[in-house]
């Protein structure tokens, strides 16, 4: 599987799976902001478009690049590695973690996005997450269901891929490995899980 398939235009390498994306994120991120222009204020190991909109209690945690006319609101706290392409909006009291998040995509407020590739237009509403580790079993490794078929990935830290134009409705969860195709609705209150227990 390609994460192209789901993103079809996130700027970083995209013709590998995700958590291979994911795995390398920091370094990537490193790499792009040496190349960065001068629209970008950098500082720390952050850097920021001069369009973004950042609230002053909001944390933002090297490595991390904010694009242009993104908004990211108060309290919200962004760590690990994070890559919001342009127009993103981050509401009040949401954490990123180590996650690539394409164009035109918001969460509204309350929303925990940990160890995912999000495509670009998607919307989470209030308070849905993307759950990234099994901390109720014994074995942690995550499995993603490709093709019919459970992959294991050999990690015990995998959010969610979650398709270009997808809806995430309010409260609902991902569970970790989940793959959302394009243009997905996920119910108010749903829990995504797609991979029986193993």
């Amino acid at each position: 599987m390609k994460t192209s398939d789901y993103c079809a235009t996130l700027r970083l390498e995209q013709d590998i799976e995700p958590w291979h994306i994911l795995a390398n994120l920091e370094d990537a991120i490193q790499k792009q902001l040496a190349e960065l222009g001068d629209e970008y204020v950098l500082h720390d190991g952050v850097a920021i478009h001069n369009t973004a909109i950042v609230d002053p209690t909001a944390t933002i945690k090297a490595p991390a690049i904010i694009g242009a006319d993104c908004f990211i609101g108060p309290h919200s706290l962004l760590r690990a590695g994070v890559y919001l392409e342009a127009n993103v909006s981050v509401g009040p009291s949401c954490e990123i973690k180590h996650a690539l998040i394409g164009s035109n995509s918001s969460f509204a407020h309350f929303n925990f996005i940990g160890d995912s590739v999000i495509g670009s237009g998607v919307n989470f509403e209030a308070g849905a997450i993307t759950a990234n580790h099994y901390n109720e079993r014994e074995d942690k490794t995550i499995f993603v269901r490709v093709d019919g078929e459970n992959a294991r990935i050999d990690s015990v830290k995998f959010g969610a891929l979650i398709g270009d134009g997808t809806k995430v409705g309010a409260n609902a969860v991902t569970s970790p490995g989940t793959l959302l195709a394009k243009n997905s609705v996920v119910g108010r209150l749903e829990l995504i899980e797609q991979v029986s227990k193993i």
